[in-house]
């Protein structure tokens, strides 16, 4: 983020900070929704990270670090709303993408992914995200996060190491599926 917009943001000029709101606003609901797999969920965590980030703004000490003190808040907002998701425990339904030209292989796989990404905890899911989608490294993770270097790295590999057996997990409930169907 331009640090000199940040900046007039940060001194409470509220058209920069509607400029940093257009400017980052879908990358900050790609994660929300990525942790969340929910779009309504996802918009209303990204509604209460920007209101606290414009809330907070006055106290961001460093305009450089803007974009990791953002991910930090919008990661909170989607642990607190996948939290009052299992307080209500409200069953939704799977979001698969449309099927490209390899057909059933390729909606299954996404179900398979889908279905072990759920399996996880939101904090795992974060730093997936974190490290695959915005290609942060374990370091910077954990800086985000405010969390240990070490507990950043742990919760990857638990997550990945879950998510591959969960799809591994689908993967052999699929083909026995298949099997008993023909």
């Amino acid at each position: 983020m331009e640090r000199e917009l940040v900046e007039r943001a940060r001194d409470g000029d509220a058209g920069a900070f509607e400029e940093i709101v257009q400017i980052s606003s879908a990358r900050l609901y790609a994660i929300a929704f990525r942790i969340l797999r929910d779009r309504d969920r996802a918009e209303d965590a990204l509604q209460t990270a920007l209101v606290r980030m414009w809330d907070d703004l006055s106290s961001l000490r460093d305009p450089d670090r803007f974009d990791a003190w953002s991910y930090r808040l919008l990661v909170r907002a989607s642990y607190r709303e996948a939290e009052r998701e299992r307080r209500q425990s409200q069953v939704r339904a799977i979001d698969v993408r449309p099927p490209s030209d390899d057909g059933f292989a390729r909606i299954t796989e996404v179900d398979e992914l889908e279905q072990g990404f759920r399996r996880l905890t939101p904090e795992h899911r974060a730093v997936l995200v974190l490290h695959f989608y915005l290609d942060l490294p374990v370091s910077e993770i954990a800086e985000t996060l405010g969390i240990p270097v070490g507990t950043a790295g742990s919760r990857l590999h638990y997550a990945v190491k879950t998510l591959r057996a969960a799809c591994e997990a689908e993967a052999r409930g699929a083909i026995a599926w298949r099997t008993t169907a023909t």
